[in-house]
């Protein structure tokens, strides 16, 4: 038997929330989807996640939740950090820091499937351990009959989520790339039976620089003044991959992109964003 995962990208703001609550239903009942996952770091105003936020996800169909760099943008997710099988920290981070770092999820048909993250070092900001031993940690404490498993790596650098995709490659059903926000042309399963892309792209604004009103971002940079760098809300799409995983050995049978356009939203934020907003000198 076959397991369809679906990975979203990072979901940003009230337009990525938007389109997600939309499409994700028709897109689960098209393409036969079994098992949701989605990077939601950037879903509280561009930053952060809040446990409100959280429990929206889930009720919109999302089955597990990975995070990035900004996880701890909004406090307030602590507790469901501390509380909640369905979100996960990532696993390179230190031992004090709040959350799971990795969760195993049992989909509807009764197969157990482990979802972990990891922060890559390349020009990141966030001070992490070492991405590729705190894999090796966490697939050490995955239990034998778990075949399934997926790996989000939140990283900057193409190259680390290349590498991490090869020192991968056998020992995990799936690995993604996020937080770039750019989607990569380069799906494909690796020689050792893994599926692997280097970057889902964003769900939310594709009219924008990364999520983030582009008039704000270029007038940043190219004057070096602080600005707002409020959520856009032009061409909205949703953005990932699905992957179809042999549940009985974990190896991947297929893996392809999905994107799906959505109306465009009025306004960037309602009140949880206004209230978590704010005021950035740079990016994602």
């Amino acid at each position: 038997m076959s397991l369809r995962i679906l990975v979203l990208g990072d979901i940003v703001g009230r337009p990525g929330r938007q389109i997600v609550h939309q499409k994700l239903p028709q897109i689960v009942r098209e393409k036969k989807i079994d098992f949701v996952i989605a990077n939601a770091e950037n879903i509280a105003g561009g930053s952060g996640i809040t446990g409100n936020l959280f429990n929206k996800l889930r009720s919109y169909g999302v089955d597990v939740v990975t995070l990035g760099d900004h996880i701890y943008k909004k406090l307030d997710i602590v507790q469901t950090l501390n509380n909640s099988e369905r979100i996960v920290r990532p696993a390179n981070l230190s031992n004090n820091a709040a959350g799971r770092t990795h969760t195993v999820v049992t989909t509807n048909n009764g197969v157990p499937v482990c979802v972990f993250s990891m922060l890559g070092r390349i020009f990141m900001n966030f001070p992490a351990d070492d991405p590729f031993a705190a894999a090796d940690k966490v697939l050490q404490q995955v239990p034998r009959n778990v075949k399934v498993c997926i790996a989000d790596m939140h990283a900057e650098a193409t190259s680390e989520k290349v590498a991490m995709g090869h020192y991968l490659d056998g020992r995990v059903s799936l690995i993604v790339g996020t937080h770039t926000h750019i989607p990569t042309a380069d799906a494909r399963i690796l020689p050792g039976g893994s599926a692997y892309i280097t970057d889902l792209g964003l769900c939310g604004p594709y009219d924008s620089v990364l999520g983030r009103r582009k008039d704000r971002v270029v007038r940043y940079m190219t004057t070096n003044m602080p600005q707002a760098f409020d959520v856009a809300t032009g061409d909205v799409r949703l953005s990932g991959v699905v992957a179809e995983i042999d549940d009985t050995t974990g190896r991947a049978i297929s893996i392809e992109r999905v994107e799906a356009a959505g109306e465009l939203s009025g306004d960037a934020y309602d009140a949880d964003d206004r209230a978590n907003s704010n005021y950035h000198a740079s990016g994602e």
